[in-house]
């Protein structure tokens, strides 16, 4: 089931001008605005504020306001009158969190701007947001109304390595439906998102657009290592099957689109440089050397060689690792000395699964090595619920 979000407009010119510009609009009679605000969709109760702007985006005094009425994301004002052709929208709630599969557990606020002279949608995203202050700041220099946002949308897609102009302005996207411009949106909605919390993620909303705000270019190394630091985990496919199980639950057909080349496209060539990774592998853990450390490829063992099995991981992050025999030998896991992982022995006992219990914690294990063989065995990583391994490493045996 498609959603039409429909602005019934009625242009009333005046004697002596009869022509609509951005500088100089027409009195203009809304009959209804209706739209939608997504990050995820946003979820009922979230409130909406129209605000009228006049061409410098000052605002005129005039608001309507309203609420979301379902969990689709989509709002309508009635009956509402307007002089200038300029909006600003404000939306408050909760919403659907598309990287973890759930809803938020506080509530964020986006902002879109609007010349709704020509359009039949006024929708809210992470994309409308981000231009909001650079738009603002270019129509202060001087700027038309349209030519500011297409320049600020531009320079918000190069921050993410995007070159190609999109079609649309962004209160047309949705990430609903298919198409490159939709794509795109959903691959910086994913990548803004990462795996933070509600308050962080608007920290860092809020952060690039203060950074851009005046030259439209994110200078700030650690806001984009930020940016970097999550994207190389997010599961493109995880992301998009959310969405869809989430459309499906409130009752309507959706057409994800596909956002793996974009956020690839970031990852292969960004400038930002990691600097913090949300699952790391120390290279001691609380019972000797750590198995997991991803520069450990050999081992010694005695009658009384111990190691660790460790990672730590940050908040949201999940983690499955599998370590297989390859010669018929294994080393035996301690059932006192463990914390915060699940255990699971495969058919035969000599290959295991380990599975973090939760998040934002230290996982370790004592791990006793098989004394008298020589041998290998692989370590498979499932980070952040992948189906293929995310790493993968020999490791060798050797007597000491």
């Amino acid at each position: 089931m498609k959603i039409h979000f429909i602005i019934s407009i009625f242009a009333i010119c005046t004697l002596t001008n009869c022509s609509k510009s951005e500088e100089s609009p027409s009195t203009v009679k809304k009959v209804s605005i209706s739209g939608f605000v997504q990050k995820g969709p946003f979820l009922n109760g979230t409130s909406i504020t129209i605000s009228e702007l006049n061409a410098s985006l000052g605002q005129t005094g005039k608001t309507f306001n309203t609420q979301i009425t379902d969990n689709r994301g989509s709002f309508e004002v009635s009956n509402i009158e307007l002089v200038s052709n300029f909006v600003s929208l404000k939306a408050d709630g909760f919403y659907y969190n598309e990287v973890l599969g759930e809803q938020s557990s506080s509530q964020i606020t986006l902002y879109a701007l609007s010349d709704i002279s020509d359009k039949t949608t006024l929708n809210t995203n992470v994309l409308s947001h981000l231009e909001k202050a650079r738009v603002e700041y270019l129509i202060g220099q001087g700027l038309t109304f349209r030519v500011a946002k297409k320049q600020a949308q531009g320079e918000i897609l190069a921050i993410f390595n995007i070159d190609t102009p999109l079609s649309h302005e962004s209160e047309l996207l949705d990430i609903s439906q298919e198409g490159n411009d939709n794509a795109v949106l959903l691959a910086l909605s994913a990548i803004l998102q990462g795996y933070r919390t509600e308050s962080e993620f608007i920290e860092l909303l809020s952060n690039i657009s203060s950074d851009i705000k005046t030259d439209g270019v994110l200078n700030s190394a650690s806001v984009g290592s930020q940016l970097i630091n999550h994207a190389v985990y997010l599961n493109s496919t995880k992301v998009r099957r959310n969405l869809e199980e989430r459309y499906t639950e409130i009752g309507m057909t959706a057409n994800i689109p596909d956002i793996e080349i974009y956020i690839n496209n970031f990852i292969n060539n960004t400038d930002f440089v990691i600097t913090k990774s949300l699952i790391e592998y120390p290279e001691v853990g609380a019972y000797g050397p750590n198995i997991l450390q991803l520069d450990l490829q050999t081992v010694t063992y005695s009658p009384n060689s111990v190691y660790s099995l460790t990672a730590i991981l940050a908040k949201n992050m999940k983690l499955k690792i599998t370590v297989t025999s390859l010669d018929g030998r294994w080393f035996s896991c301690s059932s006192t000395y463990y914390s915060n992982w699940l255990r699971e022995f495969l058919p035969g006992g000599r290959d295991v699964v380990f599975t973090a219990s939760n998040s934002n914690l230290t996982c370790d294990q004592s791990i006793s090595i098989s004394y008298g063989f020589t041998g290998q065995y692989r370590i498979d990583y499932y980070e952040n619920d992948s189906t293929v391994p995310t790493r993968s490493k020999i490791v060798t045996k050797y007597p000491s």
